[in-house]
């Protein structure tokens, strides 16, 4: 018996009834070998965090453009605090920890430069429209690789491609809207505890809110510090999922109110504000125009791409941006568009 066959046959035993076990993934669209040491999950996990997309989160933006403080947070420091919270809660239910881990991890690969300001540009831009959760999809299916792809398991891209609720219901009712594992879900509510708690958190060392201005209401019922807010609701999400006891993750109605507030209060006083906003706006510009540049000049970028559909430029302009990190759009708005000082030797 292999090493990879000992853990299955472990999770077979200490695992919830609700989790997802290893040795019944729905497996991957091109069949492979199994590894005699990690279970499939595990291997989904390694393959993202060696993936050029997992690197190039560390110079993408979370919510402050650019970010010059060493503390603000990038995309690569939100999926890490997304994958720990979920692991916790993973771990406290009994759920399988590597495909969770998987998901936490990859759920973000798909998201362009400068946050959701770069989703909203390509959206309109892009026949058919953008949304991250599905470029991340994407990536993991194509775009690596050189059009390979990653070759994930169903589990893993399921929980990818289903991750994302923008400000729409954090548990809906209709089951339809969620991943199919109970770890794919987990991931989702980490995903909202985390940027809400740490987007909260950059805010206030920007000085754009203080923390005092969150709502008394919000404050009462999740804490009165980052940590706090974050322990109460990984608390709360356990202790009612294991309550209920029926396969659906849970949250209390006060704390998931509480949540949703905190969500609302984040997008009318950060995300929404002007000094945010107009970093946004200016970054828009930027990448439309990259966009209309790279759309009329082919061979400006034929070079640096890993992978293209011969038969759709649009669609390989569409990839090629939603890939780049903040620096790199804003060095190729420069390259292009700027002048260059003069000199003559």
């Amino acid at each position: 018996m292999t090493i990879r066959q000992q853990t299955e046959e472990l999770e077979e035993k200490t695992l919830s009834p609700f989790a997802c076990l290893s040795s019944r993934s729905r497996g991957r669209r091109q069949l492979v070998e199994e590894c005699t040491i990690r279970t499939a999950f595990q291997r989904d996990r390694d393959r993202i965090i060696h993936s050029k997309a997992f690197r190039r989160l560390k110079h993408k933006t979370q919510v402050f453009l650019a970010p010059a403080g060493d503390h603000y947070r990038t995309r690569l420091t939100h999926v890490l605090e997304v994958a720990q919270i979920a692991r916790t809660i993973a771990c406290a239910l009994r759920l399988n920890e590597p495909l969770t881990e998987a998901i936490a991890l990859g759920h973000d690969l798909g998201h362009t430069p400068f946050g959701h300001a770069g989703e909203s540009v390509l959206d309109r831009l892009q026949p058919g429209g953008f949304k991250h959760y599905v470029q991340s999809l994407r990536v993991v299916d194509l775009l690596e690789n050189k059009g390979k792809g990653l070759n994930l398991t169903h589990e893993v891209r399921d929980g990818i491609s289903r991750h994302s609720k923008g400000r729409h219901d954090i548990l809906p009712e209709d089951l339809s809207e969620l991943p199919e594992t109970l770890e794919g879900r987990v991931v989702r509510v980490a995903d909202i505890v985390a940027y809400v708690n740490h987007d909260l958190d950059d805010a206030i060392r920007a000085g754009i809110i203080e923390e005092s201005s969150v709502p008394k209401d919000i404050r009462k019922v999740l804490g009165p510090t980052h940590s706090q807010r974050i322990n109460t609701m990984v608390q709360d999400t356990v202790t009612q999922t294991l309550k209920n006891d029926d396969g659906r993750l849970a949250i209390s109605p006060d704390v998931l109110k509480a949540l949703t507030d905190l969500r609302s209060f984040l997008f009318a006083n950060v995300y929404e504000v002007y000094t945010v906003h107009h970093d946004f706006t200016k970054s828009m510009k930027l990448l439309r125009e990259l966009y209309q540049y790279m759309l009329e000049n082919p061979a400006s970028f034929e070079s640096d791409i890993q992978y293209r559909d011969e038969t759709d430029h649009q669609r390989a302009v569409t990839d090629f941006i939603a890939g780049m990190t903040d620096r790199y759009a804003l060095d190729k708005y420069t390259e292009i568009f700027l002048p260059k000082p003069w000199s003559v030797l």
